[in-house]
């Protein structure tokens, strides 16, 4: 089962990269970005980057022998943190951006593999085969890095791009107040998810040490 949400988790999570690439570099184009500003604008989600995040963990364990082909994404805390991250980005596309636009054609199919399918397949396949107990109540600080380093990232490009990857964080239109309470209501979010995924992981681990008793 581990290894058949592996592949899957693989295959559409790169597969929906792709296509989102393909798709969005030109539409991004039209609207007057150049090539490079278009490509920065695609990698400045952070939809995108956790689900490159999730490919590359994929990847990193596809060998059968256990050898881990890039071993900064095959550990426990690597595996753990992508699944808080992607959870999170089902979470907030559900239940927050998803009202704000309807896509059509690909950028519906797009929109429904990497907001959707790839965050269920990832968390389904770490709570099955990659979840070992090993995780830390530390790994939270190293954790919250990835979330608050975005925002610092967004919330810097903004006057510079004059546009931000999400509407809650667009300053000029929401004022400071309120992007400030939507970045710490995330960032909160992503806290909670963080303990969640310490306690799962630990309570996994010992199913699965009392089912081999």
């Amino acid at each position: 089962m581990g290894r058949f949400l592996q592949i899957a988790g693989l295959v559409i999570g790169l597969a929906g990269l792709v296509l989102q690439f393909c798709i969005s570099i030109p539409a991004s184009m039209e609207a007057g970005r150049s090539l490079l500003g278009s490509i920065i604008f695609l990698f400045s989600f952070f939809t995108i980057l956790t689900n490159i995040g999730a490919v590359l963990v994929h990847t990193s364990l596809l060998s059968s022998t256990g050898y881990a082909w890039l071993p900064a994404f095959a550990g426990s805390r690597m595996r753990a943190g992508i699944a808080v991250s992607i959870a999170l980005v089902f979470i907030v596309y559900a239940s927050v951006l998803a009202q704000l636009w309807q896509p059509q054609g690909l950028f519906l199919l797009c929109d429904v593999l990497l907001h959707y399918v790839t965050p269920v397949l990832f968390v389904l396949w770490w709570l099955v085969a990659g979840a070992d107990g090993r995780t830390r109540w530390s790994d939270i600080s190293w954790w919250m890095l990835y979330p608050v380093a975005y925002l610092i990232y967004a919330l810097a490009r903004a006057p510079f791009a004059g546009e931000v990857p999400y509407p809650f964080l667009d300053v000029p239109k929401n004022g400071a107040a309120s992007v400030a309470i939507s970045a710490a209501a995330i960032t909160g979010l992503f806290l909670v998810l963080c303990v969640v995924a310490v306690v799962v992981d630990h309570g996994v681990a010992r199913i699965r040490t009392s089912s081999v008793r």
